[in-house]
């Protein structure tokens, strides 16, 4: 006989155990893929058991997460800022931490209309979350991997968001002339060495959208360095970092000229944010 759902969830948690934090959760997540139920079901609804196509891919789920593999991955989805986005193993997966930078973005005394630039911009998390609440700003969000704008205009399509539009780009390099009244971005900042990058679902996501040289800092400076040819007179360049890099991110800013630092916390008090505007 298949399982409950409540011994579904009581079973996977267990197994889970070994290999994940939220070992719950995960259950619960990928139980309630499987099921394409709201999460109330798993209350409403404990003892009614899975059929045999249901079991089936939940086992399934339950083996590629003991084995390492992001939920996120499994299921296809990542939620952030409340929005429901694809995701795939070409980007990261968007992370409550970088939530600190959409809301102090959104936090700034900017044009009605304002001109947004998202850099690296993966699945479109960032870009998306700030169409979301401002639909008259005009946003740019580029990245240099192709499989990745592809990415993030399905996202846009299934969101059904018109003030937001994605281009392949390396950084700047096909930005053209264009002036931007703030500039943000989730770029890689971890060092070649960090032992993180050997755990958990950074294992199963592209070092290439984590990983940078010059101790985490080299693309960093350079989007510092260039942001300053694309900022209007007082842009605002917003940037996420590792949380032991706000001294240096603060360095380099002041050494580029630019005024009004500001480290932000993230939700664990970590130093994730820092922001800057450049007098132009």
């Amino acid at each position: 006989m298949t399982d409950t759902v409540e011994s579904a969830v009581t079973r996977a948690t267990l197994l889970l155990q070994s290999s994940s934090d939220s070992a719950k959760l995960d259950a619960q997540v990928l139980l309630l893929d499987v099921l394409q139920k709201p999460r109330s079901y798993l209350f409403s609804w404990p003892e009614h058991h899975l059929s045999d196509a249901q079991q089936q891919q939940f086992d399934e789920y339950c083996q590629r997460r003991l084995n390492g593999e992001p939920v996120a991955h499994i299921t296809g989805l990542r939620e952030f800022w409340s929005l429901p986005l694809q995701v795939n193993p070409t980007t990261l997966i968007p992370r409550p931490d970088t939530e600190t930078l959409v809301e102090h973005a959104l936090g700034l005394a900017l044009p009605t209309t304002a001109k947004v630039l998202d850099l690296g911009t993966g699945t479109g998390a960032i870009a998306l979350a700030l169409a979301s609440e401002m639909p008259d700003w005009q946003i740019t969000g580029v990245d240099r991997v192709a499989d990745a704008v592809s990415l993030a205009n399905t996202n846009k399509q299934r969101l059904g968001f018109t003030n937001v539009n994605f281009v392949q780009s390396n950084w700047f390099s096909h930005v053209a002339a264009q002036q931007f009244d703030l500039i943000v971005s989730n770029p890689p900042y971890i060092e070649h060495d960090d032992i993180h990058l050997s755990q958990g679902d950074v294992r199963f996501e592209p070092l290439s959208a984590l990983v940078a040289d010059d101790d985490g800092m080299a693309d960093i400076k350079y989007i510092i360095t260039q942001a300053r040819d694309f900022l209007v007179p007082n842009g605002t360049l917003l940037i996420e970092h590792g949380y032991q890099q706000s001294t240096k991110v603060h360095s380099f800013f002041a050494q580029m000229a630019y005024t009004n630092i500001l480290t932000v916390k993230d939700l664990a008090d970590n130093d994730r944010v820092t922001l800057a505007q450049w007098p132009g």
